[in-house]
Parts: structure tokens; sequence; C-alpha cells
């Protein structure tokens, strides 16, 4: 993937260095929430909200963050990439607003309770921001996925597709019909087509990333398929084949893996939010 010399917006705020990542009851507690991170990717902010009654908070001392330094290629990619979305999307959407990428190392406090590296890269409604520990890249490789940087622009897509969703209203609307849902099951239907519509959301940024950087950001020859290897290494149902569980279809909060890669190819094959109704399936 193209993105080195792409224009950066600055919308990162660098918490790295903050060292508030202690968690009362060591390792079973990390333990415990890397299981939620890995099953419910993209981590729902009421589950986030949860989890923060148990855990204590942020550390005082802070150390100067590391953007902007030649050597921190990973918060430039961030800072690139996340410019590029917000372009396409403000092409996209009429009144949008970027949302704030914050970067943390172990966790970090959030409009939606605490944050927490295991949890894996999540979007608070509250405060519009998203939240990523750029560890989480190596973790993602170690669940199937790819390790290219097009996988990683994925996930941080999704995650702005969130946003959108924010911003739209359709994220409230699964909130009300997941209280009015008559069983966990359906309410959990709702959330499927949520986050499959974020993978759409992905694709459209994908297939529109050229276009709105003049070509400084770009994908390139096996991209897609990068991605493809991605959705498909956390879908639900991989997911659960790894933690050594039964595949439960009606437990799915994110889709199978068939569903994610079929939603971001077809919203990449299209590159219109339109074409992204995963609702209509419901």
């Amino acid at each position: 993937m193209r993105w080195q010399g792409g224009r950066r917006g600055g919308g990162v705020e660098d918490r790295r260095g903050m060292g508030g990542g202690a968690v009362a009851g060591g390792g079973i507690g990390v333990l415990v929430l890397a299981a939620i991170g890995y099953f419910v990717f993209g981590i729902d902010p009421n589950t986030t909200q949860q989890v923060a009654s148990q855990l204590g908070g942020v550390g005082q001392a802070e150390q100067q963050g590391r953007m902007g330094t030649p050597e921190d290629q990973a918060g430039q990619f961030v800072d690139v990439i996340g410019t590029n979305i917000n372009d396409v999307w403000k092409a996209k959407l009429n009144g949008y607003t970027p949302p704030t990428t914050v970067i943390y190392e172990q966790g970090t406090t959030t409009g939606c309770g605490y944050g927490q590296s295991a949890m894996g890269p999540f979007y608070c409604p509250t405060d519009h921001r998203v939240y990523l520990d750029l560890g989480f890249w190596g973790e993602m490789e170690k669940l199937g996925g790819s390790s290219a940087d097009f996988a990683k622009a994925y996930v941080l897509a999704h995650e702005y597709g969130h946003h959108v969703q924010t911003l739209t209203g359709a994220s409230q609307q699964v909130q009300r019909a997941q209280q009015q849902a008559g069983s966990k099951a359906e309410g959990n239907r709702y959330s499927v087509a949520l986050e499959l519509q974020a993978d759409c959301y992905a694709g459209v940024w994908a297939r529109n990333a050229s276009a709105a950087s003049g070509g400084q950001v770009a994908l390139e020859p096996g991209d897609l398929e990068a991605g493809m290897k991605t959705a498909q290494a956390i879908g639900d149902d991989a997911l659960q084949r790894r933690g050594g569980g039964r595949v439960s279809p009606e437990s799915f909060t994110h889709g199978s893996s068939a569903q994610r890669v079929e939603w971001l190819q077809r919203g990449y094959q299209t590159g219109d939010p339109a074409a992204c109704d995963t609702f209509a399936q419901l």
C-alpha cells in the first residue's frame, strides 16, 4: 500500500507513555479482557463501560509523545490513513466531522469508561474518538490476519465507519432496537448488521482512497486480498473455532468470516455508502 508522503491532518492524540495499563488482578484480568477483545472486535462501548468498573485509574506520569519524529512510522501511518479516510467521508457524507484517533499503550481513560489494549481497537461515540494500541497489529497477525499495511488500514477504516454510523444515527437506532429486542439472539443480529456495515464502509474508503489523495494514498496489487484475509480471520466463527468452542451463530456480534469478506468486497466494488445497507437483510 502506498501511503508514505501522504498528507497528514494531525487528528491524532498521542498518549503513548502514560503508563496507565495496570490492572487489578494481574494476568487473569488481562486474559479475560483479551478474550473479550478477540470475540468482540471493535468492542461495544457498553461492554467497555462494564469492564471499566473493575479497573483502576490511569497513572499520573505522562511522557512526551513520539508523534512527528522521523522514526515513528506507525504514528505517521495512523495520521496519514486517518486523514485520507476523513477526506473520503467529507466527500461522501454531508456535514461530516472527523473523529480524533487516540494512540495509547496498555490503558487509557475514554468517554466510554476505561479502555485497555486487550480490548482491541474501538470507537467511543460519547467523545467521538477512535482508540488504538498499536500493539494490536501484532495480535491481529497472531489471529491469522495479514501484516500488510492495508490490513492495518482496514481495521482503522472500520472504526471510522462506526463514527460515520454515529453521525448518521444508525448506531443510536441499533441501540434502541436492541433494547426492544425480544431475545439476546435478536439483539445480536442488529449488532452484526452494524459491524458488517462498518466493514462495507471500510471498503468504500479503500475504493476512493486514491482519488481523495491525488494518488498519495493508494492500494497496490495484493492489498485487497490482505484485507480479506484479515476480515476472514476475525469473523466470529473463526474466532470461536480458534478459542476451541462451538460455533454458535446466534451469539455472533460481528458476523461470520464469509459475511465480513463479502461486505468489505461490496464496499470496495461499489465505492458507494448506499450499497452498505446491511440492515435490509435483518
